[in-house]
């Protein structure tokens, strides 16, 4: 059921189109992420749909009765309100209900007291509380402490007023408000700023759950992977709707961008041949080849040329370069520590942090928020000193160090002024060429620094990064601030670049992408993860399990017999929490655990030779069926690959790349059979 549509929606400001004759629509229960380079028009086209803003030209249609709910960028509050009062607020009708409620006890106890009738208050009293038991009056409280907690309010928290608030608060506090309301359709706009991960993956799973339709503005890839399954895409103005997640829109879009480039590049060598061939039958002068030649001329002049296709609107060009190559130990560290404060008010950040860093690595580190990840870096670059621990930087090092705040930029200077004072080697000219690289064109390298957008003083912050020529980049949140377009090339940058990267981050999707590892920072010190997020948090779930296993165990005795199974998972375990720097241990620590588990439940691998006979018949058996389950597996996985390469040998044929509607239904079905290898695959290793 459609619940919302555009058509022929036009924005404009002064003579500046914002958005060109965009139409779509939407159906209750869709999960919908808009995209777009920064100002492509993403919150005007949200605020028009919110009917906080007007259009030019064109109609909107939303369902009678809808009720919506919008996050902004920044929450609208009452400054003088309390966390739990703006909450509260939410919920005022209940409150006044439970309110009138207390006072009706008060009557009727009064009315008792004196020996009056209370029946009047009472028949009130049980009408009201059905209401109240029917609008879950009993359990809106424990709704606000679950959704604050969730947001990372602490209870003392809940008192401060908001204006005492970060902009980060207000943000988590917005987006509580709004999911108590419980609206038919949300609108948000940037929902993910300022959330840490684990924030993030509650919020995910919430709306995952939530039984409305959304229509989300976000960078955050990962977070649009997990949440929608329509994207809509604003570029020149204009809107493209696509079917799935964000890797599904990429990769659709990927293919588009190829085909149209395919396209354009065989008509163009086409339009080249033709005018060649024409240039060559007018050299020869006689009549009848020029009679050919004006016959070209006119089937040229007919011919319906293809639009040169853009690249990525507006893309800025990204190499970061080594000026020289390091040795290859290139950070060793060992014990620092860092304490900020005096007496009560002394918070330790970290401790026992230990480094062996090697040429070529790129490493994400991850953390809580406020554990101390930019003051690691800090003290990495000398800005800062450790409270205990050695460190010691490696032959022909070079430390370039991107600030997430920007302050290394000087805001009073202009753009052009920044660079040229920072790179004398480089004339006006040759620092304006690649400023407009960076979309620092025109008037814009002569904006004061103070006056640009977070975005454009990110991308001045890596072009300066990129310059320095530096081999061991130290990038704290590099992704803060960038458009989706800017991301990925930034990831493709990195990717590329032969030196060694340390990079904090919280971005998921560049955290699957970019690492060679992974570490996480403790209050005890670092441990490391050989892959990317995902791996990460099968690691850190694998870890959950393990030590809930070993408390099992615990509970139920020391003299308690579990036999040779549960030896077996125990030891099994025990090998896999000893992984080196897996989980945090060694692998003599992780041995030893697992060892004394095995010890306390009675494990000595005796066995009868009954017993002994009824397991290896047992195992024949499983070892049979698996075989079975593996040929299976081996045929659908063969099956699968013939499909695949039939359908990508029909993409390329030229009446199907160049009908883009057919290449999306091939696109779609080539997607699924992917898919299904994948699952295949899995299975397969997880059988084998």
């Amino acid at each position: 059921m459609t619940i919302l549509s555009a058509n022929e929606i036009t924005k404009l400001y002064g003579t500046e189109t914002v958005l060109s004759h965009v139409t779509f629509h939407v159906n209750r229960g869709d999960r919908i992420g808009i995209v777009g380079g920064n100002g492509a028009g993403k919150t005007t086209l949200m605020n028009i749909l919110t009917k906080q803003a007007a259009f030019d030209e064109g109609e909107l249609y939303i369902a009678s009765g809808l009720n919506v709910g919008y996050l902004k960028q920044g929450g609208n509050f009452d400054p003088e309100r309390t966390v739990d009062e703006e909450m509260l607020n939410v919920f005022a009708e209940l409150v006044a209900m439970e309110n009138e409620m207390d006072d009706l006890l008060k009557e009727v106890a009064s009315l008792s007291e004196s020996g009056e009738s209370a029946d009047t208050p009472l028949h009130r009293y049980d009408e009201l509380s059905e209401v109240f038991r029917a609008k879950n009056g009993y359990g809106f409280r424990s709704e606000i402490t679950g959704i604050l907690s969730s947001m990372a309010f602490s209870r003392d928290s809940r008192s401060k007023k908001i204006a005492m608030l970060s902009g980060g608060e207000r943000t988590r506090l917005a987006l509580a408000v709004l999911l108590l309301k419980k609206p038919e359709i949300l609108f948000l706009d940037e929902p993910t700023n300022h959330l840490d991960i684990g924030t993030l993956k509650w919020l995910e799973q919430y709306l995952k759950n939530y039984p409305g339709t959304m229509i989300v503005i976000s960078h955050d890839r990962y977070f649009l992977d997990q949440t929608v399954n329509r994207i809509f895409e604003i570029e020149n103005h204009k809107l493209a709707a696509y079917e799935g997640n964000y890797s599904q829109f990429a990769e659709k879009k990927r293919k588009l961008r190829d085909a149209e480039a395919d396209l354009y590049d065989k008509q163009q060598r086409e339009i080249r041949r033709q005018e060649d061939m024409i240039r060559r039958f007018r050299q020869h002068g006689t009549e009848k080849l020029a009679k050919r030649a004006r016959s070209r001329e006119l089937r040229l002049a007919a011919m319906d040329v293809v639009d040169r296709p853009e690249s990525v609107h507006g893309s800025m060009r990204l190499h970061f370069k080594q000026k020289f190559k390091s040795g290859n130990d290139v950070l060793l560290a060992e014990g620092l520590s860092k304490t900020f404060g005096e007496g009560a008010a002394q918070r330790r950040l970290f401790s026992g942090v230990d480094f062996d860093i090697k040429k070529g690595e790129h490493i994400c580190m991850v953390g809580a928020n406020g554990i101390g990840k930019t003051t690691l870096l800090k003290i990495i670059q000398g800005e800062l000193a450790p409270d205990n621990g050695w460190l010691r930087m490696g032959h022909n090092v070079m430390i370039g160090y991107y600030d997430q705040r920007q302050e290394n930029l000087d805001m009073e200077k202009t753009v052009l002024d920044e660079m040229t004072s920072a790179y004398r080697m480089y004339s006006d000219t040759e620092m304006r060429s690649m400023l407009g690289r960076f979309l620092f064109s025109g008037d814009v390298a002569f904006q004061k620094i103070g006056t640009l957008s977070g975005g454009e003083r990110a991308r001045l912050s890596l072009l300066k990064l990129m310059l320095s020529g530096a081999n061991f980049l130290l990038l704290d949140e590099p992704n803060n601030h960038l458009d989706i377009a800017s991301k990925e090339i930034f990831e493709d940058a990195l990717r590329d670049f032969p030196g060694t990267a340390l990079i904090v981050s919280h971005d998921r999707y560049f955290l699957n992408k970019a690492p060679t590892r992974i570490v996480e920072l403790t209050s005890d010190g670092l441990v490391n993860y050989l892959g990317g997020y995902d791996y990460y948090m099968e690691k850190k779930a694998s870890m959950g399990s393990a030590k809930q296993y070993l408390a099992e165990l615990s509970k139920s005795g020391a003299g308690e017999t579990r036999g040779k199974a549960g030896a077996d998972r125990a030891a099994d375990m025990g090998r896999k929490t000893g992984q080196s720097g897996a989980y945090g241990t060694t692998p003599g620590e992780g041995a030893e655990a697992w060892t004394d588990v095995n010890r306390e439940n009675g494990a000595d691998g005796t066995l009868g030779a009954a017993e002994q006979r009824r397991r290896d018949k047992a195992a024949q058996a499983e070892e049979r069926r698996r075989a079975r389950e593996l040929a299976a597996l081996e045929e659908r996985i063969n099956a699968l690959e013939t499909q695949i390469n039939a359908i990508e040998a029909v993409m390329c044929k030229e009446e199907v790349f160049t009908d883009y509607i057919v290449l999306a239904e091939y696109d779609e079905k080539l997607s699924g059979f992917k898919q299904e290898l994948d699952e295949a695959y899995k299975k397969w290793l997880e059988v084998l």
